[in-house]
């Protein structure tokens, strides 16, 4: 290209005034510019372009300007670039690196990158210098620049698109097999990187001991054939050959980006996989700064310090650093969000994990996969049969403590926790283990028993209705934008465990029957007038549910106290009683129902009942008792021939045993005849005393006192029923709900008896206003009066025609 530029001057050679003629003005300006093999005068002698100095090659510039062809030197210089980029350059450079598929070893293939690059680096050499000279000339408006943008751009512009328009297929292979190598060399000789920062110096040096023994960790070398230096050698010129033509980061990226998230994922995981209890992100972000960024800092900056570094090239690094730290939160993010579930399930030990995690989503916005995953986990792990309500319910007050940590606007509570509020209103004892868990102090480590004991408690009759209750107008946040726009969120925030607690059912009154129910059970349970800690949960409960709802329950304790004043009075007049009978009078109609069993009690026991009532009677005028000969406990002392067993038993077991005293042999019949009691439940009864050796079965269904304890026989067991031990004194859940359906049946037949037809809608909105008062009543919603009244319909007792239910006719 450059020979008939220099004919076109030739012609007009003789018209210039300077010294210098214009033929050998251009001959040294080109050839100083350019290789003379780019001009095809590598055999013509006239020299190299390293033999002119500056000044001669501006002396050759001032003789083209006299002649005004200074225009044409950038054009000129960017054609002959192009033209030898694509005919010698980039051909030499792609063939050098075909050569790849005979190289066996990786050592091999890395000397021939090496040998590619210093090929590129030795033909582009003479167009950087002289890039150098026309920048300065342009600079000093000695030249005129070609278009837009700098010159320096436009010639790495079109190396990098000359040179890399088209690539063999293994080249980024080659590139990340080099880098990777170089990568771990410098991690081998930076121990502390590859190990982690929390492995003392005994286990480093032994871990080196075992690795390095035979081999070399950097270049995986044998120990006598390592090359780590020379390794080092050809990545320091590698990267300098890519610097100087501004293609580090286009060649390099893809593979140092690939090496470094490994590194990352591998030293996160192994750092902090499954360690909770302490914060690591700090030291994470240090560990990245000091070590990660220290290597790109070495590929980027050369032999440069970071602040002699050039704008473009600290820019570079600042976004690397930028991309490194987003991908650290990110990945140590996803892997607290997988480790979720156990999170909560260990906190308050995992809060340092927590607040790490709480930090991490707010930089990479990683909610919805939070939200996905937890739901997931909840669901696979938790809400199953194979989990007891009381695991479940403690591991939903884990999750609302430590979510509530992670989020405090409490919306990823609410859309996580749904399924498992859903779940826990399908399980029949969820109520009842709620309320003992708010009751249950006994060992003092009750979550729902401190929640309870909290002095300051949130009422559950108030709350805040909208966010602008909120007493300082500075501390409102908005929600996130998953949150429900139906819900105010000062009033989602300030609802503590009990609260959401109850909210599983929407309706106090199920947990205050409850909490009547089992506070029943455990005084007629243990049959003790020690009543201080049911006082105090009381006392609690009142706080949260309000003095009207928990009167009933008052009263229940009242009628202990009483009942330990009546007996103490009444024993006061007679003390030489053969039976010592204690009562307990219960208000039949604050109490929850009983469970009612038949059982005929032994002649004594019924003689000193009846004295019982006699002297209440007196004390009490106009008031009697109604017993409840199944209920209560009684202390025996059995006297054997060979031993004297003291034992607390239930009313039954105490009537069986009695028995005895008259002969020393029944069969199941005739102690089934004699007590009132089913044969199925009375065999269950009996086990206990066979159990304890009092009794024994032979032949079938025919028993017998063991007066002298049979040693040889000591090994044969009788199981005893679960329920002996648990059995409620109240009645099922199904009887109340059957009797208080019953109840209703009764007001609807009235209604219909005055007003002869009427729909569902009005049926149930007056039972509601009649007959739904009073914590004694248990509601029915519209869809279980629906089921009712359709079996009704179906025993023939109601009619339904035209959205309307009325009596039959013959009931009228």
């Amino acid at each position: 290209p450059g020979m008939p530029a220099m004919s076109a001057m030739a012609a007009v050679e003789g018209s210039g005034p300077r010294s210098l003629s214009l033929s050998a003005a251009w001959n040294r300006l080109s050839s100083g510019l350019t290789p003379l093999s780019a001009l095809g005068l590598a055999a013509s002698g006239l020299g190299s372009g390293d033999d002119f100095a500056e000044d001669e090659l501006l002396a050759a510039l001032e003789t083209l300007r006299h002649y005004g062809l200074n225009s044409v030197v950038v054009e000129w210089f960017l054609e002959v670039l192009q033209i030898d980029l694509q005919r010698n350059i980039a051909a030499e450079f792609w063939d050098f690196l075909t050569q790849r598929e005979n190289m066996v070893t990786e050592q091999q293939r890395s000397k021939l990158l090496y040998d590619a690059f210093s090929m590129l680096d030795q033909s582009l050499t003479p167009y950087l210098r002289s890039l150098k000279y026309l920048e300065s000339w342009i600079e000093a408006g000695m030249i005129n620049s070609v278009g837009p943008g700098t010159l320096k751009d436009k010639v790495y512009t079109m190396i990098k698109a000359v040179l890399f328009f088209s690539t063999i297929q293994s080249f980024q292979e080659i590139i990340h097999e080099f880098y990777t190598r170089a990568f771990n060399i410098y991690v081998h000789q930076d121990r502390t990187l590859r190990n982690g920062d929390s492995m003392s110096d005994e286990d480093d040096e032994s871990a080196i001991d075992e690795v390095e023994l035979l081999s070399c960790a950097g270049c995986s070398a044998v120990k006598e054939q390592c090359w780590c230096a020379t390794a080092v050698e050809q990545f320091a010129k590698v990267n300098h050959v890519l610097h100087s033509v501004n293609l580090l980061e286009r060649i390099s990226a893809d593979a140092i980006t690939t090496i470094l998230h490994k590194m990352i994922e591998e030293h996160v995981g192994r750092l902090c996989r499954g360690e909770y209890e302490n914060s690591f992100l700090s030291q994470l972000e240090e560990w990245l700064e000091s070590k990660v960024i220290c290597w790109l800092s070495m590929v980027f900056l050369q032999k440069a310090s970071i602040k002699s570094a050039s704008p473009q090239t600290s820019s570079t690094l600042q976004r690397w650093r930028i991309h490194l730290q987003f991908f650290l939160y990110q990945v140590y993010a996803n892997m607290r969000i997988e480790e979720l579930f156990s999170i909560i399930r260990d906190f308050p030990e995992s809060k340092a994990a927590l607040q790490d995690l709480k930090v991490c989503l707010e930089r990479t916005n990683q909610r919805q996969q939070l939200l996905s995953s937890l739901k997931t986990a909840l669901e696979t792990r938790l809400l199953h049969p194979g989990v007891n309500t009381a695991d479940v319910i403690t591991l939903y007050i884990s999750a609302i403590k430590a979510l509530r940590e992670l989020d405090p606007s409490m919306v990823i509570l609410e859309v996580v926790c749904e399924p498992v509020r859903k779940y826990l209103r399908t399980r029949d004892d969820t109520v009842r283990q709620i309320v003992a868990g708010l009751t249950d102090d006994s060992e003092g480590s009750s979550d729902l028993a401190n929640e309870l004991s909290k002095a300051d408690p949130i009422t559950l009759e108030h709350g805040h209705d909208s966010d602008d209750d909120i007493s300082d107008p500075e501390d409102w946040l908005p929600d996130p934008v998953d949150a429900d726009p139906g819900k105010f969120g000062s009033k989602r925030r300030s609802s503590d465990i009990i609260t959401l607690l109850v909210s599983i059912y929407g309706s106090k009154e199920l947990f205050i029957n409850e909490y009547r129910t089992l506070l029943a059970d455990r005084i007629l349970h243990h049959f003790s007038y020690i009543t201080c800690r049911e006082i105090r949960n009381l006392e609690l409960l009142k706080l949260r549910f309000g003095e009207a709802q928990m009167h009933f329950c008052e009263v229940m304790l009242k009628d202990v106290a009483d009942s330990r004043r009546i007996n103490s009075h009444i024993h006061e007049e007679d003390q030489e009683a053969p039976l010592h009978l204690n009562a307990m009078i219960l208000s039949g109609e604050f109490w929850p129902p009983l469970k009612e069993e038949k059982l005929e009690l032994p002649p004594e026991v019924k003689e000193a009942m009846d004295t019982y009532t006699k002297k209440y009677e007196k004390l009490k005028a106009m008031r009697s008792l109604n017993w409840k000969p199944h209920l209560g406990n009684a202390d025996l002392e059995i006297e054997l021939t060979d031993r004297t067993l003291s034992l607390s038993v239930s009313p039954v077991h105490a009537a069986i045993i009695m028995q005895f005293q008259q002969k020393s042999t029944w069969t199941l019949d005739e102690l089934s005849d004699a007590l009132k009691v089913p044969v199925i439940a009375l065999r269950r009864k009996i086990a206990l005393w066979q159990q304890q050796g009092v009794l024994k079965e032979d032949p079938t269904d025919t028993f017998t006192v063991i007066e002298e304890e049979q040693k040889d026989q000591q090994e044969k067991m009788v199981l005893i029923d679960s329920d002996e031990e648990g059995d409620s004194a109240m009645a099922s859940q199904a009887d109340q709900k059957e009797e208080e359906l019953q109840l209703f049946w009764t007001y609807i037949q009235g209604m219909l008896t005055n007003l002869e037809s009427l729909p569902l809608e009005r049926i149930h909105t007056m039972l509601k206003m009649f007959v739904m008062t009073g914590p004694v009543m248990a509601e029915i919603d519209m869809q279980e009066l629906q089921l009712f009244l359709q079996k009704k319909v179906k025993d023939h007792q109601l009619v339904y025609s035209g959205g309307v239910y009325r009596l039959p006719k013959s009931n009228c």
